[in-house]
């Protein structure tokens, strides 16, 4: 009888499930080198809250592959950071514009706007994005006090439906931001996997297109916690940092956060690394293409693959091997990879799939 790696059993035709899970990329575990980085970090003194010659390197590094200088505000994490750099574009009275689907609104519980006092209002989004109609919608309110007047305008890169907006589309935005008084903020937990499918680098991608603040990913991509926060408009820096000591995230022993972050800058790595969790996302659409009961939504633009699966499928399918569903009535679900996601896994969960949804 044939075994898996994990010495599993088939059984009944079902091969057994892959060691790793294509619930999402925060399953995955630490890059190899950010664990290096961290013991590195770990042995000699540092003084506390940045003052290191880590976070130093995090800001020269940044700086340099934007080609500009840059406020770099490391966070605990990513709902944290989201909230320091939505907060830095705000003023009091201002609120924050994103697609219906923006992790901003779907997925932080609520932080934004608890966080920062400030409405999260939404627009419809166009396949996960938002479209500069949108801010055109809202800025008709502009100078009326009796109306929410957005002062952000919040995107997410990669967007939650896997989509990811171009270049172009993100200058449009930023134009459209920009013509009213308006700053652009990137939501960039999968910035990596965005820039590595345009075959794209951070200045084309954020720097040259016109946006104004970044929460740069590293936990969905090879770190362990810790996300970065880069400030582009020198005229909100400032406030930016107060901010991040009010909101609770600016981290004490900074070095640990600014290794990791170092370890996946240095020769690239947290693009290969995205390069490669979009290769298996296409690799596992394109092998459960063919699958009777299988309809692969799009072709992945990242590293999400959504399917529409048969709805008396998904429980046996995710009992087998855990994903999310993302619409269990239409029977659509989500299946993530990362970096550590190898062809075998891939090939083992399509397996899978075959075995149960498409017997």
């Amino acid at each position: 009888m044939p075994t898996s790696r994990n010495s599993q059993p088939d059984v009944g035709g079902v091969p057994a499930p892959p060691t790793c899970s294509f619930a999402s990329d925060n399953t995955a575990g630490a890059s190899p080198e950010v664990l290096a980085a961290l013991a590195a970090a770990d042995g000699p003194a540092a003084l506390a809250y940045g003052a290191d010659r880590w976070t130093a390197a995090v800001t020269d590094a940044f700086a340099e592959r934007c080609g500009q200088p840059v406020d770099v505000l490391l966070c605990w994490g990513g709902t944290g950071a989201n909230v320091v750099g939505v907060a830095a574009g705000l003023e009091s009275w201002e609120a924050v514009l994103c697609a219906d689907t923006a992790h901003l609104v779907t997925d932080e519980g609520g932080a934004p706007a608890r966080m920062t006092g400030a409405l999260v209002l939404t627009e419809p989004n166009v396949d996960g994005k938002l479209v500069p109609e949108a801010i055109e919608a809202r800025a008709a309110w502009l100078g009326n006090e009796h109306h929410p007047q957005v002062g952000v305008v919040s995107i997410s890169q990669a967007t939650e439906l896997g989509t990811v907006y171009t270049p172009d589309e993100i200058a449009a935005l930023a134009d459209g931001a920009h013509r009213h008084g308006m700053r652009l903020h990137v939501d960039g937990a999968r910035l990596a996997n965005a820039v590595a499918a345009h075959d794209s680098d951070l200045r084309a991608m954020v720097v040259d297109t016109g946006v104004d603040i970044v929460t740069w990913g590293a936990t969905k991509n090879g770190g362990i916690y810790g996300e970065a926060v880069l400030v582009l408009d020198p005229s909100i820096a400032g406030r930016a940092r107060f901010l991040r000591k009010q909101l609770g995230q600016l981290p004490s022993k900074m070095r640990y956060i600014a290794a990791q972050v170092l370890a996946l800058l240095d020769d690239d790595r947290w693009i290969t690394q995205a390069a490669h969790a979009n290769a298996m996302a296409a690799r596992l659409a394109d092998a459960v293409a063919g699958i009777d009961g299988v309809e692969v939504v799009r072709p992945p633009e990242a590293n999400a693959v959504f399917a529409r699966l048969p709805v008396d499928r998904i429980d046996a399918l995710q009992d087998w091997s855990f994903f999310w569903d993302w619409d269990r009535s239409d029977g659509l679900v989500r299946w993530m990879t990362h970096a550590a996601t190898t062809p075998d896994d891939v090939d083992r969960f399509a397996a899978g799939v075959a075995a149960i949804v498409g017997r």
